[in-house]
C-alpha cells in the first residue's frame, strides 16, 4: 500500500458499557474522564474476523483439558496452544526455523493489521502493526455511570442450606436468590484516533516473510471498524454501536497528529447531537497532498459542523453518500 491513512472512530454507549475497568464502572483516568483502550475496540474488530474464518491469533478461545486426577476442565489456552491451534503445528518447541514462525504470524490478520509480541521459547519476535489504534476518550459531558440490581432465579449453594432457609423466613423469597449488579453509562461517545503506517513491515518485506500492508488489509480492517462495534451485541454491549469514522488517506510523506483531539460532541436544540470536527482548517491546509476523504456516521440522530474541502459524507449503516 503506498500510501497513509488517518483517522477517528466514533462509539456511542446508550444504557450500556463499552469498556469496565475491574470494578465493573466504565474506565476512567485519574480526573474523572471516561475513556475507552485501543483493545475494548480491537476486540470486536478480532470476533468479527474471527466469525469470518480468518485468521486471528490474539483472541481468546477455549479448550477442554484433563488434569493428573482425571479431572475434565474447560480452560483457555495459551499462546502457544493458540498459535498450535489456528495454524495446524503439532508443537512449536520443536520448530527452530524463525523464518516459518513470521511466514505464519503474518498470515493472521489480527497480527497483520495490529503487531504482535511473540515471547515464545526459541521465537522471541516483535511486530509493530501498521495499525495504531489510540485511547477513546468520551466527548459527552453528561456521562454518567447508571448502576442496576439484578436478582438471580437461582440461591446461592455456598451457604449451608438451614442458615439460607432461616434468611429467605425472615426476609422474604427474594432474598432466598442471590442478588447482582449491572453498571452502565446512561450515555457516551467515545472518539479514537488511529493511524496507518505500511512502511513498519518493509524490513520483513525484506526478509521475505511477508509482502507487506497490502491495499487488502486496509480493507479488511476499514470494514470491520465501520461495523464490528454495532455487529458486537452482548448484555453489556447492546448499546454500543458505531456513529462515526473520518479517513483521511495521504500521501506516504505526510504526517497528522491525533485527529480526535480535534473533536466536539454537544446536544442541540435540533434533536440531533452534533459534532464539531475541529481540524477542518488543518485539513484543508493540506489539501494537496490528500488522495481522499471518508466521513461515516449516523444522518438519523446526528449532525456535523465543520466544512472539509472534498470530504465524502456517508451513512455509516448503508455506507451510501449523504
Amino acid at each position: 500500500m503506498h500510501k497513509r491513512v488517518y483517522g477517528v472512530l466514533g462509539i456511542v454507549s446508550r444504557m450500556s458499557n463499552w469498556n469496565a475497568d475491574f470494578s465493573g464502572y466504565p474506565k476512567t483516568i485519574s480526573t474523572g474522564e471516561v475513556f475507552g483502550s485501543d483493545k475494548a475496540f480491537k476486540f470486536p474488530i478480532k470476533k468479527m474476523w474471527e466469525q469470518q474464518g480468518k485468521k486471528v491469533l490474539y483472541i481468546k478461545s477455549l479448550k477442554l483439558s484433563e488434569d493428573k486426577k482425571g479431572e475434565i476442565s474447560l480452560v483457555p489456552r495459551s499462546l502457544k496452544e493458540r498459535y498450535e491451534h489456528i495454524f495446524s503445528v503439532e508443537d512449536l518447541k520443536k520448530e527452530k526455523d524463525n523464518r516459518a514462525v513470521l511466514v505464519n504470524l503474518f498470515k493472521a490478520i489480527d497480527v497483520k493489521n495490529f503487531g504482535a509480541t511473540f515471547a515464545e521459547e526459541n521465537n522471541n519476535i516483535s511486530i509493530t502493526g501498521a495499525v495504531q489504534i489510540g485511547q477513546g476518550f468520551n466527548k459527552y459531558d453528561d456521562t454518567y455511570p447508571e448502576e442496576q440490581q439484578i436478582l438471580s432465579p437461582f440461591r446461592d449453594a455456598s451457604e449451608k442450606e438451614g442458615k439460607k432457609k432461616e434468611k429467605a423466613e425472615e426476609k422474604g423469597d427474594a432474598k432466598a436468590s442471590t442478588i447482582g449488579s449491572k453498571i452502565v453509562s446512561n450515555e457516551a461517545h467515545y472518539f479514537y484516533p488511529f493511524a496507518i503506517n505500511p512502511n513498519v513491515y518493509d524490513e520483513f518485506k525484506a526478509m521475505g516473510v511477508t509482502e507487506g500492508y497490502t491495499e487488502e488489509d486496509y480493507t479488511a480492517f476499514k470494514e470491520a471498524a465501520l461495523v464490528a462495534a454495532t455487529s458486537y451485541s452482548t448484555n453489556s454491549k447492546i448499546g454500543c454501536e458505531n456513529e462515526f469514522a473520518i479517513f483521511v488517506e495521504t500521501e506516504k510523506e505526510l504526517y497528522l497528529p491525533n485527529l480526535a483531539q480535534y473533536i466536539a460532541f454537544k446536544k442541540s436544540d435540533s434533536g440531533k447531537d452534533k459534532i464539531i470536527l475541529g481540524f477542518n482548517e488543518l485539513l484543508n491546509d493540506v489539501k494537496n497532498r490528500i488522495h481522499s476523504i471518508e466521513i461515516y456516521y449516523n444522518p438519523y440522530t446526528t449532525n456535523l459542523e465543520g466544512q472539509i474541502e472534498g470530504a465524502k459524507k456517508m451513512n455509516i449503516f448503508t455506507q451510501k453518500e449523504v
